[in-house]
């Protein structure tokens, strides 16, 4: 028998919009709960350095996300991290949640999933591929990875495990132009260590007893084939929204992302969204903790009522 909860909200999620959203409602005396499939933190975990949020002129993403998670700790509000959500009832008075540990039972619930990295579409599976150098660049040290991705989070990415001593990078781009900024660019192309190439896709990888040995490249105007060694892929291609448990029901853009109002509130009474994977322009640390921020003073009022 799963252990019973009565809780007067629910938050999905547990980064930087669902911690947000768990302090304010400790503070007004709700009985909340944190649901994480994860860790508390979400992909702020896997930024090297945040040089934009107010306080703190540059922190590791790991060390400001146990901060936060700190600060929810101080408040009593409990958490459950590596949870898989088996049922979930959202169209009701009453909101259910069941994980695959214990039913939790609410008047109000707060999607705050954010989203999930888009993986590498190549035919052959392989352990060696990833999409945090943070969490699993270590092992590398030394050797050569391949990094798929021209955006920010790529040229960041991959100065971090040159400082970490990766030996060196294959960096590929299918668009004709890199997107990161220009100063890192230039960082990240003037150690001579990166071999940086536009207009080239991944097409598969080359393992051999479950262990990575090369990639193959293809160019994408002449379709000319490349083999290119690596011990380690680090694949950085933006994120899609983490919605698969609520998309049913839950009126969603085109693209999977939550429809809210000023209130954060989505086409269920009672239920409420908050951070990435609201449909929005702009999406920060700070834009989700806003959100959060909204979203718990809404549903704060939304149980009294």
């Amino acid at each position: 028998m799963k252990e019973q909860n009565v809780m007067d909200l629910i938050i999905l999620g547990g980064g930087p919009a669902g911690m947000t959203a768990a302090i304010y409602a400790a503070r007004a005396n709700l009985r909340a709960v944190i649901l994480e499939e994860s860790v508390t933190g979400g992909l702020v975990n896997s930024t090297y350095v945040v040089e934009n949020f107010p306080s703190y002129p540059g922190i590791n993403g790991v060390e400001l996300m146990q901060k936060m998670r700190d600060h929810v700790d101080s408040l009593n509000v409990p958490v459950e991290e590596v949870c898989e959500i088996e049922r979930m009832e959202l169209e009701g008075e009453y909101k259910v949640v069941e994980t695959d540990e214990a039913v939790y039972t609410a008047r109000a619930v707060i999607l705050a999933t954010g989203r999930k990295p888009i993986p590498l579409d190549v035919p052959t599976a392989c352990e060696q591929v990833h999409h945090c150098a943070i969490c699993d660049g270590g092992p590398y040290k030394g050797k050569k990875v391949l990094v798929v991705g021209g955006g920010n989070s790529a040229f960041d990415e991959s100065l971090y495990m040159l400082s970490i001593g990766i030996e060196s990078i294959v960096l590929t781009e299918v668009m004709d132009r890199f997107f990161a900024a220009q100063a890192t660019q230039d960082e990240l192309l003037g150690t001579g260590r990166v071999d940086a190439r536009t207009r080239t896709r991944v097409v598969d990888l080359v393992v051999e007893n479950n262990e990575l040995k090369a990639a193959v490249l293809e160019h994408c105007d002449s379709g000319a084939r490349e083999t290119v060694a690596c011990d380690g892929v680090f694949v950085f291609l933006g994120q899609n929204p983490n919605n698969e448990s609520f998309r049913d029901v839950v009126t969603l853009t085109e693209k999977g992302y939550v429809i809210v109002d000023h209130h954060m509130a989505t086409n269920i009474s009672g239920v409420f969204s908050a951070g990435d994977i609201n449909d929005k322009p702009y999406r920060q640390i700070t834009t989700a903790m806003a959100d959060g921020t909204i979203a718990a003073l809404a549903a704060e009022r939304y149980v009294r009522s």
